[in-house]
């Protein structure tokens, strides 16, 4: 294998079977870990654009790591599931109706040590009925089925200016110093 570069081949178990498998960096990630991780991811963005982000706290780790970038009211790097359940009430009363399009995920790793990256689009009404469309892409850590890291990457441009038209309307919360730990 040259590089980085990925390869799928078919590995024979000890009894013989044939199964797909990922090769990475001479490591082999069986396809079915892959997908499975991929189907969690999918189903864990389906919850949030439902407004569940619950279910997602119950399967972070306890010292999880969450980075959103900008210096704004969502803006900031928390740690702990207590500050990221704060920070997701905070993102749903400025964004209510947020609805994520996942458009691809990929998965590499294995369950001691995953990432999982996540491009989309996400479309809300923010608290006073604007609308509101913005795309971008996650990078989630896993290690042992528990959610260890989440960064946001996207045009925090359109978040921060629809933060201070929020302001400009009264809505404080939008102004209010980030959520940080």
């Amino acid at each position: 294998m040259v590089g980085n570069a990925k390869e799928e081949v078919l590995k024979a178990n000890a009894q013989g079977q044939k199964a797909l498998a990922v090769v990475l960096g001479g490591a082999v990630a069986p396809a079915a870990y892959r997908h499975a991780v991929e189907g969690a991811v999918r189903l864990a963005f389906g919850r949030l654009s439902k407004g569940d982000y619950r279910t997602m706290l119950t399967a972070c780790a306890p010292d999880v790591e969450h980075t959103f970038s900008g210096e704004h009211a969502l803006g900031g790097t928390r740690h702990g599931k207590e500050a990221l359940g704060r920070w997701f009430g905070r993102l749903y009363r400025l964004f209510p109706g947020l609805d994520f399009e996942v458009k691809r995920v990929l998965v590499r790793g294995w369950p001691w040590r995953t990432v999982a990256m996540i491009e989309w689009v996400d479309r809300a009404r923010p608290a006073d009925g604007s609308p509101y469309v913005n795309e971008g892409t996650h990078v989630l850590r896993f290690s042992w089925g528990r959610l260890v890291g989440l960064h946001a990457y996207l045009d925090t441009q359109k978040v921060e200016e629809t933060l201070d038209r929020l302001a400009r309307r009264g809505i404080e919360e939008a102004s209010a110093p980030p959520i940080l730990t």
